[in-house]
Formats: C-alpha cells, structure tokens, sequence
C-alpha cells in the first residue's frame, strides 16, 4: 500500500505504553487541557471496563462485526492483545484531520508500525513507567485482576516495553503532572514546524515580505 502523507491541518500521533503505564490518564487530561486535540476511538472486541462508555472510550463490537470491518479494509491498522482484537478506524481520523485537529491514536507498538507505514509525518510517543516495582503495583491497584492476570500482564509489559526505540519520543511517567508537561511540549513545539507555519500563516507570511 502506498504511504499517505497528510496535506490537512491536522496532525497524527501514536501513543504507546504498557498496560498500566498510565497513557489512558495522561491522554485523558491532555485531551482536557490542549486545545484543537482529538483521540480516535478504537474499535475491541473486548467487554467494557467498570465505567466504560460506548462511543466514548472504545467502540465495543463483537468478533463477527470486526472481522468483517477488517475484511473490508475499514481499519488503519488492528492488533491482537492478549485474547482481544483492537482496530483504528481509518475514516475517523482522516475526517479529523481534514477538520484541523491534531490526532492522537492510542495503540500498541504493532498498530505503530503500521501506521508509520502509512502516515510518514506523524509523531510517535512512547510512555515507560519509572520501575518495574511501580508498573506492577498500578496493575494491582486496578482492583479488576487476580495475581495470575498481573503476573501475565506483566510479562505482556516487559514484551511491549521492548520496542520504545522504535518511537519518536520517550516520556517516563514518574510524577503524572511532569509526564504530563512533556506530553504538551511534544504537542507545542510540533506545532511550530516550518511546513505547517508556511500553511497556516501563508496571508500573514506575504504580508510581510511583500514590497
């Protein structure tokens, strides 16, 4: 297939981590603090969480329906995830982005392989937690999982985490609000970039140059 590289306003951005890294909270508050910002909705054939919302937090969706979604070219990329399948619907983002939003897409590092394949300009973020002592006690703070899940989901971690140098940045969530801060500054400076500033402020650029 051949690679987009998106003329819109809007910019795209995977963000990655291991289960319990706390990505999900840190997207969460971006979202809530940064203006012209979106997540895309994934499709999962898992059930939903305590407190998990259709539409809001994931599209839940039997295997019968995502397969024939798959089938039908309809995701950017989809992964397996432990025993669930998980896909980015591709005309989501691509009306985002065609609105002007920056778009960030919350994956794994298989989905980020395969949408660097296909957008050649987006941004890829990786979140580590600050020790393994930490990661696991996240895991366990959940309340939702027994000690053999924990011990699974940890060995799923120490696969996942593995692949951090495939990404353009790395941010370690020690303290929420620093982690929090670089997410932004990674947002902030990306903005600035010479070839989306000569779009966006083409009348203001003429202007004054003009004689």
């Amino acid at each position: 297939m051949d690679s987009i590289k998106s003329n819109a306003s809007g910019s795209l951005y995977v963000v990655a981590a291991p289960s319990g890294a706390g990505k999900t909270s840190l997207v969460k508050q971006l979202l809530e603090t940064t203006e012209k910002i979106a997540v895309s909705v994934s499709h999962t054939t898992r059930s939903p969480r305590p407190g998990e919302i259709d539409g809001e937090h994931y599209h839940f969706v039997d295997v019968a329906i995502f397969e024939e979604m798959r089938d039908n070219q309809q995701f950017l990329e989809h992964a397996q995830v432990f025993d669930n399948f998980y896909g980015t619907s591709r005309q989501a983002v691509d009306s985002l982005l065609e609105k002007g939003l920056d778009v960030i897409l919350e994956i794994d590092w298989q989905g980020a392989q395969q949408i660097r394949k296909l957008y050649t300009d987006c941004c890829s973020i990786f979140i580590l937690p600050p020790s393994r002592a930490a990661l696991k006690e996240r895991l366990r703070s959940r309340g939702q999982d027994d000690d053999s899940i924990i011990e699974r989901r940890m060995r799923d971690a120490i696969s996942e985490m593995s692949h951090y140098q495939e990404f353009d940045y790395l941010v370690i969530n020690d303290d929420f609000d620093e982690a929090l801060e670089m997410l932004k500054a990674i947002i902030l400076a990306r903005r600035q970039r010479i070839q989306l500033q000569v779009q966006r402020q083409e009348q203001l650029l003429q202007d004054l140059l003009s004689k």
